[in-house]
């Protein structure tokens, strides 16, 4: 019952959701809103148990980035419409994933005036997909009023302001959110290793802009600019795993990315807000 009490709750239709301090139940670290959870319970009779978390040992991890663990990730159906907010942690975890939790996250795309696209290589540090060669910033907006703003995803260009500043030292001025143009959506799974993995949607966001760059070591092993060519060749060698590649990424290369770059200044003919693309 209790494994999957939170993914049955997570089909149920719910009408007039909101999170709020006065109007929400904690389940574990999982925040639902009361008016959320009594309208799915009636699927379950008179049972009000409540959630368990898996215990995972981090003590092996690094210290920054299990800090970065406790941050609250915005919940959300397949839709994409809110349900609540849980931890990194509980988020990234595939136990939890396998019973269908959802989260919210972004992926950057920089490209520079020669139109060449900015590349990132997560660190050895990072708990998921560490060394893995990935798109400028890959993250989560988090469960605040600042970053939950949904008309023309705000929120979620805030966050990726955020980030920018955060792994790669981009000054908070250099890349504004109404400069980030939201493309569309992806909806993807993905294990990194047994314990830990993804499954979000997230959301595409382009720009092209020189910047300064002073990348945090704890979450970048190293960047640089390539061209559609250069990315082709480590598309290559990924392929013959003589160098790994984020699964979103891989994804979003073979399928949308190279158009995208085709067009970097006729972009709006590929913005799709109203789709989600199930990868």
């Amino acid at each position: 019952m209790l494994r999957s009490l939170w993914a049955v709750l997570r089909t149920v239709p719910c009408e007039g959701l909101t999170t709020t301090k006065a109007n929400s139940l904690l389940f574990g670290a999982v925040k639902v809103s009361a008016a959320c959870f009594n309208t799915r319970a009636r699927y379950f009779g008179n049972s009000r148990s409540l959630l368990t978390m898996p215990e995972v040992n981090t003590d092996s991890l690094d210290e920054k980035q299990v800090q970065l663990l406790s941050e609250m990730c915005i919940l959300i159906d397949e839709n994409d419409e809110k349900i609540g907010a849980d931890t990194k942690k509980n988020c990234h975890l595939n136990s939890n994933i396998d019973e269908g939790l959802l989260h919210r996250a972004f992926s950057v795309f920089l490209f520079n005036n020669e139109d060449k696209l900015l590349l990132q290589q997560r660190s050895d540090a990072k708990i998921t997909f560490p060394g893995c060669f990935t798109n400028t910033c890959c993250s989560h907006p988090l469960h605040t009023p600042l970053e939950m703003e949904e008309q023309d995803a705000v929120g979620v260009r805030k966050a990726a302001q955020r980030r920018l500043k955060a792994e790669l030292g981009i000054p908070m001025e250099q890349v504004l959110p109404d400069e980030l143009t939201y493309l569309t959506r992806i909806h993807y799974k993905a294990q990194s290793d047994g314990i830990w993995g993804e499954h979000e949607i997230d959301y595409i966001l382009f720009v092209q802009k020189e910047v300064e760059l002073n990348p945090d070591p704890n979450e970048i092993k190293s960047h640089c600019y390539v061209s559609k060519e250069e990315l082709k060749e480590m598309l290559n060698k990924a392929k013959n795993n003589e160098i790994k590649i984020t699964p979103w990424f891989s994804l979003i290369a073979e399928t949308f990315l190279f158009k995208w770059w085709d067009n970097l200044q006729n972009l709006k003919q590929f913005m799709d807000h109203g789709k989600i693309h199930r990868m």
